[in-house]
């Protein structure tokens, strides 16, 4: 997935009231940009941390810039949630997804289940349709050696979309939880149990129901993000 606009640097204030974040420009300004992350962002929102925004393409719209990017250690990471499903998609039909190739169609934010929309549905005459749900995973705690995370907040709503995916398996199709892991500097992924212990057990049952786990790792710069190997998953 390439910016659309070339991205802007700056350097970190704070993250505040969730979506909202001050950040001192190169040239000095201070301004307030578009925080797209509602999760706690533990051990990437670090002030004085190298970031990049895109400039709002939307001449009317009240936050000018939106946060990207942020540098934590050598790495570049990802915050902005509403990215990965564009992501994922790319990488599916580009077929860098091994688990997820062989499909004829690819459709985004499609209703089921309660009031739901899934991530992505991918479907094939010869086989059963594929509901693919999404999360980005940008928390590493343990820099020296240790997994990515999720979450990095409690997740009523993951939880739910866990519950989802099992009914779908249950009435005969596939269903996937996609981890996109928008840091390069991870070599596996866990789930952060100690935060959202709900969400664990939920996430044991829906494998225990059929539910698959992939994972994956990005390269990011100012200019893409491309999904670009597996991780292992260790839960």
């Amino acid at each position: 997935m390439k910016f659309p606009d070339p991205l802007i640097h700056g350097r970190l204030i704070k993250r505040y009231k969730r979506f909202l974040t001050d950040v001192e420009l190169d040239d000095g300004t201070v301004v307030v940009a578009h925080c797209a992350n509602s999760g706690s962002m533990e051990s990437v929102k670090e002030p004085g941390a190298d970031v990049w925004l895109s400039p709002a393409r939307n001449p009317d719209r009240k936050l000018k810039f939106t946060w990207e990017l942020i540098r934590i250690g050598e790495t570049l990471v990802g915050i902005n949630t509403s990215l990965p499903n564009y992501i994922v998609s790319e990488a599916i039909e580009d077929g860098k997804v091994s688990e997820l190739t062989g499909y004829a169609s690819l459709r985004r934010e499609v209703k089921y289940g309660k009031n739901s929309r899934v991530d992505i549905l991918l479907e094939d005459e010869t086989k059963p349709n594929c509901y693919v749900e999404v999360k980005n995973t940008t928390m590493r705690r343990n820099l020296a050696d240790g997994p990515a995370e999720f979450p990095d907040a409690v997740t009523s709503r993951g939880a739910k979309h866990l519950a989802e995916l099992s009914d779908m398996v249950k009435d005969g199709h596939r269903a996937v939880m996609f981890y996109l892991v928008q840091r390069e500097d991870a070599d596996a992924f866990t789930v952060a149990d100690d935060i959202d212990p709900t969400y664990a057990k939920e996430l044991a049952k829906a494998m225990k129901a059929g539910v698959e786990v992939v994972c994956y790792a990005c390269s990011l710069s100012p200019e893409e993000i491309v999904v670009t190997r597996p991780l292992p998953v260790k839960l």
